[in-house]
């Protein structure tokens, strides 16, 4: 495990036997999983339903067991050091789930008592401020927002400082103001030196938020790379010309070559970047005739990468 590197998965496994010899077969939720996060990175963790998420976070937070391979979490082993895996590691689930009697300031209490935090060592007052919730410390939960609920979830897993924090799905469900202010919430942290795991089912999320990103599909990794790097991927380009008279263009003018739509004044193609040039596209304009107003084009974004793993 090197220097920068806050969690090593190695050849991680997680097998669900079946119940019973009429249940169904056996479930590879994990297969062989390899997987390295560096300190201070926002890593996004994407796959459709059934990828593997849900269990690969409930291995690290110790209510699943793994059935081989090896976790590293900030130096410490899953099997010979549990507990101090889990302290290493704060987790915001997707479900809100608060008791509604109890304010944030006792709900912060009782978490940073079940970590063993010490009175004197209790941060409760420094993490209510950082999700803007010191103004509502000594109120019941349930007359908290939605908004205030989800950053008290997030204060919950901060009490006891853990250098990774663990997002589960935290936008799911909430209007675009309170997505802006959680994420808001988590580049603060991220600044402040915390490591940041996300899943998410947002894809334009996570290419705005992610260093790193990586796929998981089936249980596998089918993908791992920087989030620029997942994109440059995308051979498929599209781009709408305008211009000062039509053109007649024909699929076959170039083999890479194929026409969305050709409509008075404007053309949309789609090419593939390794087979042609935009100045080669520009050249048959030309030879045409056809004078080039205006360019418009579309690179495709991190759901075409996904869509292109998982699709299979």
């Amino acid at each position: 495990m090197n220097k920068t590197s806050v969690l090593s998965i190695k050849k991680l496994n997680k097998t669900y036997l079946k119940s019973s010899s009429k249940g169904p077969d056996n479930v590879e939720a994990l297969k062989n999983l390899n997987l390295d996060v560096n300190e201070g990175e926002i890593f996004g963790l994407l796959g459709p339903n059934g990828a593997g998420k849900t269990t690969f976070i409930s291995i690290l937070s110790g209510t699943v067991n793994k059935t081989s391979g090896t976790v590293n979490v900030w130096g410490f082993d899953l099997d010979a050091n549990p507990k101090q895996v889990r302290a290493s590691i704060g987790i915001v689930p997707q479900e809100v789930n608060l008791d509604p009697f109890f304010s944030p300031r006792k709900l912060l209490e009782l978490q940073a008592g079940m970590y063993g935090v010490k009175k004197k060592d209790r941060i409760t007052d420094t993490v209510l401020k950082l999700v803007s919730l010191e103004k509502e410390a000594n109120s019941y939960a349930r007359s908290l927002s939605g908004g205030m609920k989800r950053r008290l979830l997030m204060a919950k897993a901060l009490v006891h400082q853990p250098p990774i924090l663990f997002l589960d799905e935290p936008t799911a469900g909430v209007d675009v103001n309170l997505r802006k202010n959680l994420w808001d919430n988590v580049k603060l942290l991220n600044k402040l030196g915390v490591t940041i795991i996300l899943t998410t089912h947002y894809l334009q999320e996570a290419e705005q938020m992610c260093d790193r990103i990586g796929i998981l599909n089936k249980g596998s990794l089918v993908a791992l790379d920087s989030t620029k790097n997942l994109l440059s991927k995308i051979q498929t380009k599209k781009v709408i010309f305008k211009t000062n008279s039509p053109i007649n263009l024909k699929n076959n003018a170039h083999k890479s070559l194929n026409i969305i739509y050709n409509e008075k004044n404007e053309i949309c193609i789609s090419y593939e970047k390794n087979a042609i040039s935009m100045d080669e596209i520009i050249q048959i304009f030309n030879k045409a005739n056809v004078k080039i107003l205006d360019i418009s084009s579309d690179d495709g974004d991190l759901e075409d990468v996904f869509t292109n793993l998982t699709k299979n």
